[in-house]
């Protein structure tokens, strides 16, 4: 179980630095060096590497999504920080960041030198190493390549977040991946960081929601009273409950195993929730939640980019969809129940 002083600390960092003024001038400026000072102060982002474990990680990023935090604190140390302390490579003390894996990368490596072009890294342009993880002849291997080994081409999400082109062409350090870490292995933990960066905005943008809609009053009651606001209002809460329930089964379940299932269910829930959510959000703020001075856009625009990283709606229905059927009807009961002790996905 996770250490309730941990959240309280997390909270009180992510509450005093990500303001609304320090979001909105990290995504002008592509980075946000006063929240990043405090978190690495604390030791947020190297919490499961350094005798925390992988739940208290991802229970920190989830309150890092209550706040829209413009850090990549999942890259640093859940991906790129988890990759490079695997293969036995140093972790440092820096932010990093990891390439995610497109199928429109061209990333090769020759000795000790990697080459190529990866896409939609987060924050590569600000960090100081980039880690890639590369199949080289049926073998998997880790390479860091830092700053000076590379040029980023300032891309963003529909967040505002930086998602750079990278080109590679130079030295880095390279070593053998773990046993069983693979571009699979990358692509489940990334989609289970995703899933609790979204259950915290969620929670966030209901609580935003019903907040605005006690507080607006029109013909003398507020909003909130009104039978079509309180529908979106359930759908905002249900939305942000069953994710919640759905990010915290599959972090436990990660901690004790590959947890494939859990981890692709509750993708897809938090993917298909951050459209309900966001509609239901946006239509009961009205005008309100159009504009750029109001926090709501923060957590939507978030929500509606996480969604595809990691694997979308498509992805993770036919990857469920077709794991189900392969396995037979009579263990599709089992499956539900039991989880990835049931059915491998």
């Amino acid at each position: 179980m996770t250490d309730p002083l941990l959240i309280e600390a997390a909270e009180r960092v992510f509450s005093d630095t990500c303001t609304h003024e320090a979001i909105e001038a990290a995504e002008r400026e592509g980075w946000a060096a006063c929240v990043w000072a405090r978190v690495a102060e604390v030791g947020l982002p190297w919490i499961a590497l350094e005798g925390g474990s992988l739940v208290d990680a991802l229970q920190v990023l989830r309150v890092a999504g209550r706040y829209a935090a413009p850090v990549p604190l999942a890259e640093t140390g859940v991906l790129a920080g988890w990759l490079l302390a695997a293969s036995g490579l140093p972790v440092g003390e820096g932010p990093l960041t990891v390439v995610p894996g497109r199928p429109e990368d061209t990333l090769k490596i020759v000795g000790d030198r990697l080459s190529g072009v990866a896409h939609r890294v987060p924050w590569a342009r600000k960090v100081e190493r980039v880690v890639a993880l590369i199949e080289v002849e049926g073998a998997w291997v880790v390479a860091a390549v830092p700053r000076s080994g590379m040029v980023a081409e300032a891309r963003v999400n529909l967040a505002g977040e930086p998602r750079d082109t990278v080109t590679f062409n130079g030295q880095a350090h390279v070593a053998a991946a773990a046993p069983g870490v693979d571009g699979a292995a990358l692509r489940y933990r990334g989609a289970l960081t995703r899933v609790m960066l979204m259950a915290g905005a969620l929670e966030r943008m209901s609580e935003l929601t019903v907040g605005y809609t006690n507080e607006r009053v029109q013909f003398g009651r507020p909003v909130s009273r009104f039978q079509a606001v309180q529908q979106h209002l359930v759908q905002g809460a249900q939305d942000a409950a069953l994710v919640g329930m759905a990010a915290h089964g599959a972090a436990r379940a990660a901690s004790r195993c590959q947890a494939r299932f859990e981890i692709a269910a509750a993708k897809l829930l938090a993917n298909r929730a951050a459209h309900t959510a966001t509609r239901a959000a946006h239509q009961a703020h009205g005008a309100m939640g159009m504009t750029r001075e109001y926090a709501l856009h923060h957590l939507s625009r978030r929500l509606w980019a996480w969604r595809s990283e990691y694997g979308d709606d498509v992805f993770w229905s036919s990857r469920l969809g077709g794991a189900v059927a392969q396995a037979g009807a009579e263990q599709l009961y089992p499956a539900i129940t039991a989880g990835s002790a049931a059915l491998e996905v």
